[in-house]
């Protein structure tokens, strides 16, 4: 699917015909198509509701260095997040909450 998807894309984006218009159409119905086939299987949980069964991560710093994984392979680009207000701050790439940890 991804190969032939990656074919369509450079195909539409190398000529300026009307025909790149129909490819970058057919490109959308077949995310489209993917995406409605992944969200019918009820027995997974979306991104979002797996992201969110972890609970907030606790830090004593005021500012936590998110990459999303341990794995750089894995994660994505750094992103420094500070942590002054009192609701847990969330990592724009992955989702992760940080909060910090106050010692009295």
């Amino acid at each position: 699917m991804a190969s032939s998807l990656f074919k369509t894309l450079i195909r539409s984006s190398s000529s300026n015909s009307p025909s790149a218009a129909r490819n970058l159409c057919l490109v959308s119905a077949q995310v489209s198509n993917h995406t409605a086939k992944w969200m019918q299987d009820r027995s997974k949980k979306s991104p979002m509701e797996l992201i969110n069964e972890v609970p907030p991560i606790k830090v004593e710093g005021r500012i936590v260095a998110c990459e999303g994984d341990s794995n750089p392979a894995l994660g994505h680009p750094i992103e420094f997040i500070c942590l002054d207000l009192h609701e847990p701050a969330v990592c724009k790439y992955c989702g992760l909450r940080y909060v910090q940890e106050h010692h009295h």
